[in-house]
């Protein structure tokens, strides 16, 4: 009983470990992408779109007609009449229209491109962000982790009679501060990885631990990322737009051009002494004198104006931006870098100073407070330039549609 006892308490840490999974950037990428709702919801739009397709090219229903006519006079005389009709389409229009709503099917696809871009990107963002909290954690934890050494010094201090009782006060409240401040960082840290289990659809879940690098790489040169911006789903869906509206503008334009309407059926004369059969041949033009579609040319035209005219400023607004986070990702990664190597490097060294120092009576512990609180705002300075290299890289991708690096 003893050893099985033994080997479940030694069984419960393994069990706990073997809970705590890791997920990287690409993970998380691939699983929110992979998504069966996303799955409906690009079916949805271009299964849609399809259907506008199906319903412009589909012929008119025939129509079938009955007609009875009775004259009296002399001898009482009957005509009955069927006729079978069907509309055709001799300017074109139908196929234009059509047309037009198959280019509509490809800015769909391209609008399902414009969201799986942005979910990759929202996803990328939470995924650093919880990477962020996660480290200023670790960060903090260490912070706390240094007043065990701290009470060391100063219990030894005291015992020679060279610390005070305001030193003891002193070191309690600053312990309680940074307890404080661990809690605030694990509270920040749980938000975020909520925010992104929901997205990669782990909502509700054992909580995973998101393993990376927080400091993005520099960009790629500005030159190359220039002609990808016309490869951009927004700035497709706004050119296909754009082209759609002119097919429809076409289809209007020959809206002088009359559809023609065909009948035929069969005929019977019954004058009460002889009965005759025929058949009726009937051609049906509509006059094409006032409603020559001038109001749907129009329309297909402010459309088309319309959609270029969205199209040139997305693209402008596209490329200043471009250049912009070209730069400042540009101008992050440099400051990143180098406040960690310079500010952040030094801190273990001015850390061993000011604990000499202490011991050595030629400093005070609120000196020592100070050079531990300098550490870690050091720290914490160098992580919130690295996830602002960050998000400036992710929207940079975003424009470029790169999803990751």
């Amino acid at each position: 009983m003893r050893h099985l006892l033994s080997a479940l308490l030694l069984a419960l840490p393994l069990a706990a470990w073997a809970q705590i999974t890791t997920l990287t950037e690409a993970d998380a990428v691939h699983r929110g992408l992979a998504r069966p709702d996303l799955d409906d919801l690009e079916t949805g739009s271009v299964e849609s779109a399809r259907a506008d397709v199906l319903a412009a090219g589909m012929l008119p229903n025939p129509t079938l007609g009955y007609s009875r006519d009775q004259y009296r006079g002399n001898l009482e005389s009957t005509e009955e009449t069927w006729q079978l009709s069907q509309t055709f389409d001799v300017s074109g229009r139908r196929g234009l229209r059509r047309e037009a709503a198959e280019v509509r099917v490809e800015a769909s696809y391209a609008g399902n491109n414009l969201r799986r871009s942005e979910l990759a990107a929202e996803i990328r963002r939470r995924f650093h962000e919880t990477l962020f909290k996660q480290e200023a954690v670790r960060v903090t934890e260490t912070w706390t982790q240094r007043f065990t050494r701290i009470e060391r010094i100063v219990e030894k201090l005291a015992r020679a009679g060279e610390a005070s009782g305001y030193d003891r006060r002193r070191l309690t409240r600053e312990r309680q501060t940074a307890e404080a401040r661990l809690s605030n960082e694990k509270a920040d840290l749980d938000r975020a990885s909520e925010r992104l289990a929901a997205l990669v659809g782990n909502s509700g879940k054992t909580a995973e631990s998101v393993t990376g690098v927080l400091p993005p790489n520099s960009p790629p040169p500005l030159e190359d990322a220039l002609p990808r911006l016309d490869r951009r789903p927004d700035l497709q869906v706004l050119s296909r737009r754009a082209e759609a509206a002119d097919l429809e503008g076409r289809a209007a334009a020959r809206g002088w051009v009359p559809d023609v309407t065909l009948g035929i059926g069969p005929k019977r004369i019954d004058n009460g002494i002889t009965q005759e059969n025929a058949t009726v041949f009937a051609v049906t033009i509509p006059l094409p004198v006032f409603d020559r579609q001038q109001a749907g040319e129009k329309r297909a035209a402010a459309e088309a104006l319309n959609a270029r005219g969205e199209l040139s400023f997305a693209r402008a607004r596209a490329e200043g931006d471009l250049r912009g986070l070209h730069r400042q990702v540009e101008r992050l990664v440099a400051a990143s870098a180098d406040y960690r190597t310079r500010a952040v490097g030094e801190s273990a060294e001015l850390l061993r100073i000011a604990e000499a120092a202490y011991q050595g009576g030629e400093s005070t512990l609120l000196e020592l407070l100070d050079a531990y609180r300098g550490a870690l705002e050091a720290e914490m300075t160098a992580l919130d330039l690295e996830w602002k290299a960050r998000q400036a890289r992710i929207d940079y991708d975003l424009l470029t549609g790169s999803v990751t690096e």
